[in-house]
């Protein structure tokens, strides 16, 4: 009987074909992420080199006493300052920065004079800042221009917090506006009622002290719920983004970092920049 032979099918070239091509295609794809990868890093270095520069070690003035300080926050930091160098520097403290040594705060990274400072004093209905006292007559003390400010909770009635603010704070010539500091959404009311208690607080401290109060916030929550309907007011807008590097016309002040390192401070302080000359934060001040 005649055996039937089976064949081999032979291999498919358009199968390797193909198979090869797909290998290509992903050498290729790998090598232009690769590539757009160093230059992105590339053109960020390049973009701060003011700031990589100084805390590399190549700028004759910088006085360096820890490495740690070679952060990529502080290379933004000094980068900003360093733009906007025109512009009035200053901090804002409270209770968690712990006792300061307010004869030694003299300036950001030994370049950048601090010439104000913004204070907490209260925070609600009943929170009083255990380190206000001493921050408010110390900072004034040392030659800062000082402002108070009132951290407002939402879902506790404005008239009280705006009372309990006045009973700690005393304003003297040369003070900055009170500050009321708004960050938080409500809870047991609408966005509508938070706001008339916000204009509730303005009003009451405003009649008290002869000036209009600023309010700070974040960017976000200025845009979204405070823009129009309090823009007979002035703002000191906080916005940490690292890529943000424009203060915009409508921020009288702009903290722009919560992360730097300042001699008689312990631990991390934030940085805000005044959007104006030395004079022109005079001109605010109480007269």
């Amino acid at each position: 009987m005649k055996r039937k032979v089976v064949r081999a099918k032979p291999t498919s070239r358009k199968s390797n074909r193909k198979s090869s091509g797909h290998s290509r295609k992903a050498k290729i794809g790998s090598y232009l992420l690769a590539t757009f990868c160093v230059l992105f890093l590339f053109s960020i270095a390049y973009h701060y080199r003011s700031g990589l520069s100084y805390y590399l070690g190549f700028k004759s003035t910088k006085i360096t006493k820890n490495q740690e300080s070679k952060r990529l926050t502080d290379v933004r930091n000094f980068q900003l300052l360093s733009t906007y160098a025109d512009k009035v520097v200053g901090i804002d403290v409270s209770q968690y920065q712990g006792h300061i040594h307010w004869d030694k705060v003299k300036t950001i990274e030994s370049s950048f004079p601090i010439q104000f400072a913004f204070i907490r004093a209260t925070a609600g209905k009943d929170k009083a800042d255990t380190q206000f006292s001493r921050n408010w007559k110390e900072s004034r003390s040392n030659g800062l221009i000082r402002g108070a400010y009132h951290y407002y909770r939402p879902n506790e009635n404005s008239l009280n917090q705006a009372a309990f603010f006045i009973s700690k704070v005393w304003l003297q010539k040369g003070d900055l506006p009170p500050i009321l500091d708004i960050e938080s959404m409500p809870k047991n009311q609408s966005m509508d009622s938070l706001k008339s208690g916000l204009r509730r607080w303005l009003t009451i401290v405003d009649r008290h002290y002869g000036i209009k109060p600023i309010i700070y916030t974040s960017e976000s929550f200025f845009e979204d719920h405070l823009k129009d309907d309090f823009s007979d007011f002035q703002f000191w807008i906080a916005n940490y983004n690292f890529f943000a590097e424009t203060m915009q016309d409508d921020w009288l002040f702009w903290q722009f970092t919560e992360k730097a390192s300042v001699v008689g401070i312990e631990g991390n302080v934030d940085v805000n920049i005044y959007n104006g000359t030395p004079k022109m934060l005079k001109y605010i001040t109480k007269q």
